[in-house]
Formats: C-alpha cells, sequence, structure tokens
C-alpha cells in the first residue's frame, strides 16, 4: 500500500493528504520588484488566484515542480537552480541577477530561510507572504497499515504526520528531496526519489514494493 501525503490524488496511490492551504493576502506589491522568486508550486497557484500580472514578470523557479507550474500558467522562467540549499543557488543569483529587485512570493511558514541565507552573501530578498499551510487532523482509524510506503511531499506533510500517527518499524518513508529528510525523525527507514517530482516518488515507492517481493 502506497500512501501519498500530498492534497494531490494520484493513481496507484491511497490519497492521506496531511496539509490544506489557505491564501492570506489579498494583493501582491509589486512595486519595489522587477523579478520574483517562487520556492514551491503552490505559491504561484496562489499568485495566480491572487493577481495574473505576476506573469508579467521573469521569474526563479526553485524546484523543477516549481518551474512546471510556472510556464503551465503561462509564466517565464529565467531561471532554475538544480540545488536550492547550497552556495550555488547564491553564487548564481549574485552573477546573474545582483542588479535586479527580487520579490519572494513565500508560505507563512519556510523550512529554510532564504531571505537570510541570500543577505549573507549580499543579496536583497523583498518577501510577501501570500499563503499558510495547516495540518489535516486524522483518527487513528486513518492510520497507514503495516508495510505502507509513505510519500513525503515536503517537511510541512512531514510534520503534519507526525501529529497524527506514530511512526512503524515496518514502514518505508519516499521522500521527494535531500532537503525533506532533514525533517524525518532518525528512527525513519527511507529513500529519496531520483528527482523531486511526486512522478518520480511514485515510481520509487513502487519500487520498494517490488524489491520486497523479492
Amino acid at each position: 500500500m502506497i500512501y501519498l501525503l500530498s492534497p494531490l490524488k494520484k493513481e496507484g496511490t491511497t490519497s492521506l493528504p496531511m496539509i490544506t492551504f489557505t491564501i492570506v493576502s489579498e494583493v501582491i506589491d509589486f512595486s519595489q520588484c522587477d523579478t520574483l522568486m517562487f520556492t514551491s508550486k503552490q505559491a504561484v497557484v496562489s499568485a495566480e488566484r491572487i493577481d495574473v500580472a505576476w506573469k508579467n514578470y521573469p521569474c526563479l523557479a526553485i524546484g523543477a515542480a516549481t518551474k512546471k507550474k510556472i510556464e503551465e500558467l503561462g509564466g517565464r522562467v529565467v531561471y532554475s537552480p538544480k540545488d536550492f540549499y547550497g552556495e550555488v543557488l547564491a553564487k548564481d543569483i549574485q552573477k546573474y541577477f545582483s542588479d535586479r529587485k527580487l520579490l519572494y512570493l513565500r508560505p507563512k511558514e519556510v523550512s529554510f530561510n532564504s531571505k537570510a541565507y541570500l543577505e549573507r552573501h549580499n543579496i536583497v530578498l523583498e518577501e510577501q507572504i501570500i499563503y499558510e499551510t495547516s495540518c489535516v487532523t486524522y483518527t487513528i482509524e486513518k492510520e497507514p497499515i503495516t508495510n505502507a510506503v509513505i510519500i513525503f511531499t515536503s517537511p510541512s506533510t512531514i510534520k503534519c504526520f507526525f501529529k497524527n500517527f506514530n511512526w512503524s518499524e515496518s514502514y518505508t518513508a519516499v521522500l521527494i528531496g535531500t532537503a525533506t529528510k532533514e525533517h524525518l525523525p532518525k528512527k525513519c527507514k527511507f529513500v529519496v526519489a531520483d528527482k523531486p517530482l511526486i512522478t518520480s516518488c511514485i515510481k520509487k515507492a513502487k519500487e520498494v514494493e517490488e524489491n520486497r517481493k523479492k
């Protein structure tokens, strides 16, 4: 049994969404920016609901899913690094976008303080919170069955899972990326998807199931 903790439903998995999204801003202040930065596809979706004018600005897209969502909605991606949590990001932004006025459209809570990180590299980043996440509450009857493969798509899904359920030694976690790994308790058995995409997570989960049968 493969459990997907994302709000999205995907064939071949049992949907067990851990988070919900709420838009917390009625307008986006574009007055001090000429370039936008997104670190999640939900931020892109939220921006689209608030003001479609975001598509008038070039975008820095952190993560493959973020880049895909920007392009799906008609936005223009001018930069998309492979690794957000490293020196490469800061050096590239410093090299290519030091003259830009960056606006980071973000959730209320973030797992990585990009503003502070980039400021250490002399990159000024304006921020606006446009959405927040909250945990879905479940009864114990919804707890994943023994030997479940559980797909975590963000640090938030990890936090909310452990608010609802205990971890079984029989479980295997599939993580969407190495950054998510930092939020998983050390006792948990896990593998990391080959690409930071839900489709890649599902593929990896099926590999785990197949290997168990051998």
